[in-house]
């Protein structure tokens, strides 16, 4: 969820690297740090991310001590992916998580993680995460994610697990009458915006101009009450509005 994306898009140079050129073209100007206790899952991620960010400087940590000391030897950090169930960080992966927003103190934090937990999501991004990645996302996914994240967004995951706690629904408004407030073309668009697709995306499935898909988008967040993409997509699924076929 979030604003517009950033395209970003090609390789990245052999992996891991501590230190590096400065970025070619594509991808963030800084570097990006991949922080996960499996050095396969590691490695596939870098890859993955190698497939739209070329030239993109990437790091890898295999624990929080390990982040945080590369955190502090690197001044051009971008970004940072961060598994929430860190080893040494068994007791309290949240403690983990903002202690490393704590020592970054700029760079944005996306949560990649295999826990699909309502509560997990809300108690990361109220710690300051900007984002939240799941490892059964796609690529496709993660470059929107990144794309968001980078472009100042918060991208949380959509489905109805993640985005309807217990209790969500005596919170809100009946789904009928959150879409009376909605054109006809703004539900068109606000379906494809909970399916997660950028402006540029959303423009080519209705076959319109990008600004004009940025009009709609302003005015959809104008009379739900809500100031980014992330809180359209909360406030639709404790309405019980879900994207088509989730």
């Amino acid at each position: 969820m979030g604003h517009e994306t950033s395209d970003v898009d090609a390789e990245v140079p052999h992996l891991p690297q501590r230190s590096g050129k400065d970025r070619t073209s594509g991808g963030p100007s800084g570097a990006i740090l991949i922080v996960d206790d499996h050095a396969l899952v590691r490695h596939g991620l870098a890859l993955a991310i190698g497939e739209f960010c070329e030239g993109s400087r990437i790091l890898e940590a295999g624990s929080l001590a390990e982040a945080i000391e590369l955190v502090r030897e690197t001044p051009d950090l971008a970004i940072v992916l961060y598994d929430l169930h860190l080893a040494d960080t068994e007791e309290d992966g949240v403690a983990g998580l903002r202690r490393m927003i704590a020592e970054i103190g700029g760079a944005p934090v996306v949560v990649f993680s295999g826990s699909a937990e309502p509560s997990a999501v809300i108690e990361c991004i109220r710690s300051g995460a900007r984002g939240y990645l799941l490892k059964t996302c796609s690529i496709g996914a993660l470059e929107h994610a990144l794309s968001l994240v980078l472009s100042g967004e918060t991208y949380v995951p959509l489905p109805r697990a993640i985005l309807a706690p217990p209790g969500a629904a005596e919170e809100t408004e009946p789904l009928n009458h959150m879409l009376e407030r909605l054109t006809g073309r703004q539900r068109d668009v606000f379906q494809l915006l909970l399916a997660g697709q950028s402006n540029k995306e959303i423009a080519r499935s209705l076959g319109v101009l990008e600004g004009t898909v940025k009009v709609h988008v302003r005015a959809i967040m104008q009379k739900l009450g809500v100031k980014n993409r992330t809180q359209v997509a909360v406030a639709a699924a404790r309405a019980g509005c879900f994207p088509e076929g989730a």
